[in-house]
């Protein structure tokens, strides 16, 4: 397996992913949004993988100003502003390959290989 946890250090939920893989002896890189984030091409695998961009988008991130942007721009348009500010994203984002979850999702975890 190739974990990749992208997150920050504030999210609970990232940490419970990270301790999630540690306990099981299972290595994987941690990436924090704040400081790299997602690329493109990583953001369109996970976008792929779990069912679109508005699975991705949390609805309780603290920046509603920017949520209600995404929100009613144009379509085309949400994609390069979501790539601009990840901090709209649930957290954490976690990838296997094309393998993807957003959030903490262990019941999806455990069935990977």
């Amino acid at each position: 397996m190739n974990i990749q946890i992208f997150g920050t250090k504030k999210s609970a939920d990232t940490r419970k992913a990270e301790r999630y893989f540690k306990e099981r002896g299972i290595r994987f890189q941690s990436v924090d949004l704040k400081e790299k984030g997602l690329s493109k091409g990583e953001f369109q695998s996970v976008c792929q993988a779990v069912g679109g961009l508005d699975a991705m988008i949390d609805p309780d991130c603290k920046d509603r100003n920017l949520l209600a942007l995404i929100k009613y721009i144009a379509a085309e348009d949400r994609l390069e502003k979501v790539l601009e500010n990840q901090a709209v994203l649930k957290q954490p984002i976690v990838r296997n390959g094309k393998q993807a979850t957003v959030g903490y999702r262990p019941e999806v975890w455990k069935e990977w290989k």
